[in-house]
């Protein structure tokens, strides 16, 4: 190795300068090139080359693809280059002119970070006095191929011919030649590569020689090519024989027998006159074009797809009422109300035969079984059963298709599903139709106007098909979060089903009938190794979830199920038994305390009930007085609404100072600081305005309020307390968050029929028509 060092000693000179890697591009010694750069260590390299002596050293990256090179990413070999001139463009990008001046290999990286600078030895090109025979026949070749590359090659102009056949220096000729083929990246490193000039000329004329090769099959497939347009021009004059013509277009029989199959297909659909007309307008089209043409794909695929859907295709409903009801509830617990408007759907059918399908829309927090419910449908109905997600979609297209006249239309996905489900009354699900949206590319809401009102969709027309289709057999089921953001004539045409959240019971059930077996299954585990006690199920639901559905429940079991999977597969145990007691082992620390009230009754703190997206939730109003000129200030994120309720039952304690144990003036010497804790959370909505009043004259009165009551409503400036919604969440909030007494309007008595009897009886529900009522119950006597 030192010998070595010490032969190439001579035409070597190690210097030090910063390196910039080249993506999809080589620069050869003498050569003149102007690029691009925009990444930061190759700005920071070019400007420190610029306060030096304006050299920096060139590689090319191996590959071009890596955004942030290494060491390790690019080639050793390059070239020294001197920067001739440098322009900002926009965008954080410089162009760069730079020549290039000699061959450089890297020996050692000083740093990597904020650029790359390296201790390069720059290569002298060896010199010549006398070139011998066989490098002056060397170059004669490569100047041969060269020029017939360029006469087979139209991209490069043949003008630079003379400049590069007047080189005298041989391995620089190689260099330009090679810098003017449009090859790889590669072939181009290994020509800079190879510092024996003889080595080199041979591989540029092996290079050359081989780029000539591949222009003369290219040639050969582009005359080819030609002939063929040519022959598919000469159909419009071809009128001898239908043969003649087969022959000419390469059309053989099996097209016809094609086409005679889709008449004979279409006429065992006996579909409408109207229909029959357009779809065998557009077979008999496919005979007069070319079938391998852009229009016969095109006009292939629409009859295809007609010919596909399920004209008259129906599944037997299963009228068995009884059946019915039976795999309903197999399936599912409660979920009353669907249930049995399905039930009735069926009772309905026994006896009318021309119902329309029923419209559903399941309204309900996250996790309550919407999705679920609407296959157990199906599965009751014995029908096939699709599904639609509306989450996000802003194109109309999707729901009404793409017309023909554009490049890969396609049908809508309503039609691509009926087609999937092969027949004409499947149970159609539109999941989160809460969630659709609309931009410039159209409206899809307003396009489901159609598709779900029973009186249009009886010829609902796909932009992609052209021709009606009949929805009306289909039953359509919908799910929803809310009804707050479904636009109202959508909302309108469907008959809405509150999906509530579960009772603690409720989930008990859910949890021991269908969550456990089926975790049970899907972690290989069987009966007999996992046993969860009804206690444990209910320490789950209280101390480690939060929710109105049961989707979190089903998270923590299968938690559950792994852990116990880890210790039967490392043979610890057979058997595994969870208890309350040994809950923490699996779970971790309890994440809620549902179970009980702690802290005693405080002064200005009440407990109010709030309906969200999620099911019901308590909120915490907190008050505090301090010496001030009477301002208010309300945090927590309120809105509008919540803080025009705010300000209502300040106006009513002004109004009643009188008989309220506060004194007369305290709106001149009293500031009100309102908060609702998680202050990252916004809320609005008028159901705390009963809430903060009482917060309010509990601060004022330096009475406590009672810990175990809870209270909604709205408030009025006259002391009313007004009907608010979602009454049923709220109770249940309150419940498993342990609270013993609520506060509700008197007009919302009707809703408490809604409440399960287990909630109702572990209660107390107080009616309240004023505010003098709340402070009544709240207050500590």
């Amino acid at each position: 190795m030192n010998e070595d060092r010490d032969t190439l000693r001579d035409n070597e000179i190690e210097e030090i300068m910063p390196m910039i890697p080249l993506r999809g591009l080589s620069i050869f010694p003498y050569m003149v090139l102007h690029f691009d750069i925009g990444r930061e260590k190759s700005i920071s390299a070019l400007e420190k080359a610029m306060m030096m002596n304006q050299t920096v050293f060139l590689s090319a990256q191996k590959n071009p693809d890596t955004e942030l090179p290494t060491r390790d990413d690019f080639y050793q070999i390059g070239t020294i280059a001197k920067i001739k001139q440098m322009l900002r463009l926009p965008g954080d990008t410089i162009r760069v002119l730079v020549e290039g001046v000699s061959r450089g290999r890297i020996e050692e990286f000083i740093f990597e970070v904020p650029y790359f600078k390296c201790r390069v030895t720059a290569i002298k090109e060896e010199e010549f006095e006398v070139l011998s025979p066989h490098i002056i026949a060397l170059m004669r070749s490569v100047l041969t191929s060269f020029e017939e590359y360029l006469n087979f090659n139209p991209k490069v102009s043949q003008d630079i011919f003379p400049s590069v056949a007047s080189i005298e220096e041989p391995g620089r000729l190689a260099d330009v030649v090679t810098s003017h083929l449009d090859i790889k990246i590669e072939e181009k490193q290994e020509i800079l590569e190879a510092f024996d000039v003889e080595k080199r000329l041979e591989l540029a004329n092996t290079i050359i020689s081989k780029e000539i090769e591949i222009l003369q099959i290219e040639n050969t497939i582009t005359k080819k090519v030609k002939t063929q347009i040519n022959k598919s021009q000469r159909e419009y004059y071809l009128k001898e024989q239908l043969r003649v013509i087969q022959e000419e277009l390469g059309v053989d029989e099996d097209v016809e027998d094609e086409i005679y199959e889709w008449l004979d297909q279409l006429k065992k659909l006996k579909l409408s006159p109207t229909i029959t007309e357009k779809v065998e307008k557009e077979i008999k089209r496919l005979k007069k074009i070319q079938p391998s043409s852009a229009e016969g794909g095109v006009i292939r695929t629409y009859v295809e797809w007609i010919l596909s859907l399920p004209w008259n295709k129906y599944s037997r409903d299963n009228k068995d009422i009884k059946k019915a009801e039976a795999i309903l509830n197999e399936d599912h617990y409660g979920l009353g109300k669907v249930k049995e408007r399905v039930l009735e759907y069926l009772a309905v059918i026994q006896l009318s035969k021309s119902l329309k399908g029923p419209i559903l829309c399941l309204v309900g927090p996250p996790g309550t079984g919407k999705t679920s419910i609407a296959k157990s449908v199906a599965r009751a109905l014995n029908r096939n059963f699709v599904r639609m997600s509306l989450g996000g979609v802003r194109d109309e297209a999707e729901i009404r298709g793409h017309r023909r006249t554009y490049i890969g239309a396609i049908p809508g996905r309503i039609i691509t599903a009926i087609k999937e489900a092969k027949t004409k009354n499947p149970v159609f699900l539109f999941d989160e139709v809460d969630k659709i949206g609309t931009d410039f590319r159209g409206d899809p809401a307003s396009a489901l106007l159609e598709v779900l009102d029973p009186e249009q969709n009886k010829e609902f027309t796909d932009h992609y098909l052209e021709v009606p289709f009949d929805l009306s057999k289909v039953m359509f089921i919908t799910t929803a979060n809310t009804t707050e953001t479904i636009p109202r004539p959508l909302l309108d045409r469907m008959e809405v089903i509150e999906v509530t959240g579960y009772t603690e019971e409720d989930k008990v059930q859910i949890a021991k009938k269908y969550l456990i077996p089926k975790k049970i299954k899907e972690h290989g585990l069987k009966e007999e190794n996992l046993k969860i006690s009804e206690a444990a199920i209910r320490a789950i639901i209280n101390h480690y979830t939060r929710e109105s559905g049961v989707r979190n429940l089903e998270r923590e079991i299968a938690n559950i199920c792994r852990k116990a999977a880890r210790r039967i597969a490392e043979k610890e145990k057979q058997s595994i038994n969870v208890t309350a007691a040994n809950l923490e082992k699996f779970l971790g620390k309890k994440r809620y305390r549902y179970d009980k009230i702690e802290g005693e009754n405080e002064i200005g703190v009440t407990t109010g009930l709030a309906w969200t997206l999620v099911g019901g939730d308590t909120l915490s109003i907190e008050t505090t007085v301090l010496p001030g000129s009477g301002k208010l200030v309300l945090t927590g994120q309120l809105g509008e609404v919540m803080q025009e309720s705010a300000k209502a039952g300040i106006s009513y304690i002004r109004s009643r100072v009188d008989t309220l144990p506060i004194s007369a003036d305290f709106y001149k010497e009293c500031d009100l600081h309102i908060h609702i804790p998680e202050g990252a959370t916004p809320k609005d909505g008028p159901s705390a305005g009963v809430t903060m009043c009482t917060s309010v004259v509990s601060a004022l009165s330096k009475i406590p309020v009672r810990k175990d009551v809870a209270m909604t409503g709205e408030i009025t400036l006259r002391g009313k307390v007004l009907p608010v919604g979602g009454i049923r969440e709220k109770v249940l909030a309150a419940h498993r968050a342990g609270i013993k007494k609520v506060l509700i309007p008197r007009e919302n008595e009707v809703d408490l029929q809604e409440i399960p009897s287990v909630v109702r009886k572990k209660m107390t529900f107080v009616l309240v028509d004023s505010i003098d009522q709340v402070l009544d119950e709240a207050l500590v006597k």
